[in-house]
């Protein structure tokens, strides 16, 4: 929430240019560009490390997001151990396709664990550059968001006390239900909203990958896709009815769903192993604009929603932070505004290019399962397209593989 002063039982207050709400991968790349500048920030996160360093989440980074995380001594890691992918494979009407975007085009993917580049970046920012960071805070609050001198408000976990900190700069990382979109004044934050209707139930299996690319199944039962994540795990996707409950798939229930729908002719059956991750994910995007009200610049998922269906959040959120990150230090270390002032704009160009091609992707994913003989037949048209023409594929490719600006 937000109000025009600080909780009044609050201690005497600390002071940081910047505060930074969440500690995902738009939050903590942020505070490394601040720390990496001599800039002070400070990083308020109402989870702990520990969890937040074993949460798993996204896995497909692009390589313009690799690039910029490399271009700020952000990648070592990540570049020794992500897995590089340059092809993916679609499976149809029984018969396997593959597409090699990477010998298209160049460009490739790299798989790399959200919450592995999460322990990296915390590492860095915490053990390495000594930026500052508080872990398990609750009921964190913004105030005087429109004044020039805004300040955050949160209960500190051990003392239970309330602790103010003044700052120049808000930047809201703490995704759809955090404190910072709470703070959003109703009048003038517009929220478009697409919800598709579907669910996916999001699986992590302890089992190997059963191909050496992500599988992408359109079948009349429904989507299904497999992602590896390592050598020892795999992500599975199966579409199922939004707001379905997990307990309703059971181990024999989704290995039997995901070999009939990734099942194609001369294709080995997938590994099968325990499920150690079952949640129903409800379709939708959302798009937060503009992305800046007074002092509080939101980033990733606070500001955009991009369903997985096109593997576009992670890599948003990244693309968000480099342009925050280098803007806040223009404004604070040169006096130069000129990047806060562009931010949203060129955030939301971005943005609203993968929302189109979510909802793109969303039709060539589910139209053969939705009951629709029309929708089915236009979808099979569409894939049948990306593998007989050159333009068509290579189109395709370009939006697949994203932009390949670092930002």
């Amino acid at each position: 929430m937000t109000s025009s002063s600080p909780h009044p039982n609050s201690r005497p207050a600390q002071r940081f240019p910047v505060v930074v709400v969440g500690a995902g991968p738009a939050g903590l790349t942020i505070g490394n560009i601040l720390r990496a500048a001599s800039v002070d920030c400070l990083v308020l996160e109402t989870e702990t490390r520990a969890f937040i360093e074993q949460r798993p989440r996204a896995g497909v980074l692009e390589e313009g997001a690799v690039r910029g995380l490399q271009r700020r001594g952000l990648a070592d890691n990540l570049l020794a151990r992500a897995q590089r992918h340059t092809e993916c494979e679609f499976r149809f009407d029984g018969e396997r396709y593959r597409f090699e975007y990477a010998e298209l085009t160049g460009v490739h993917h790299w798989v790399y664990p959200q919450q592995l580049l999460v322990t990296d970046l915390v590492r860095e920012y915490a053990d390495v550059r000594g930026g500052a960071i508080r872990f398990g805070v609750r009921d964190v609050e913004l105030h005087g968001l429109d004044t020039d001198h805004p300040s955050v408000s949160y209960t500190c976990p051990d003392t239970g006390q309330r602790q103010v900190v003044t700052c120049d700069f808000v930047a809201g990382c703490d995704g759809a239900r955090g404190a910072t979109r709470a703070a959003l004044p109703a009048d003038r934050a517009r929220v478009a909203r697409s919800d598709y209707g579907i669910g996916w139930l999001a699986l992590l299996a302890e089992a190997p990958p059963s191909s050496d690319c992500v599988l992408f199944g359109m079948h009349p039962r429904g989507f299904a896709g497999h992602m590896p994540r390592s050598a020892e795990v795999t992500r599975y996707y199966l579409e199922c009815p939004p707001g379905d409950d997990p307990e309703n798939w059971s181990e024999d229930r989704v290995w039997t769903e995901l070999q009939e729908r990734l099942g194609a002719k001369g294709a080995p059956p997938l590994t099968e192993g325990r499920l150690i991750e079952k949640r129903v994910l409800d379709m939708h995007n959302y798009v937060v604009e503009p992305m800046v009200f007074g002092r509080l610049f939101l980033a990733g998922d606070a500001a955009h929603l991009t369903a997985p269906i096109a593997a576009k959040g992670m890599n948003l959120a990244l693309h968000d932070a480099f342009l925050l990150g280098d803007a806040l230090v223009g404004r604070l270390t040169k006096g130069d505004a000129t990047g806060l002032d562009s931010y949203s704009t060129a955030c939301l160009n971005r943005v609203w290019d993968c929302q189109e091609f979510s909802h793109w992707l969303s039709e060539v994913y589910h139209g053969t399962s939705s009951g629709d003989p029309y929708r089915a037949g236009t979808t099979l048209a569409r894939l049948r397209r990306i593998f007989d023409s050159p333009t068509a594929a290579r189109a395709f490719a370009e939006q697949y593989l994203g932009r390949q600006t670092e930002g």
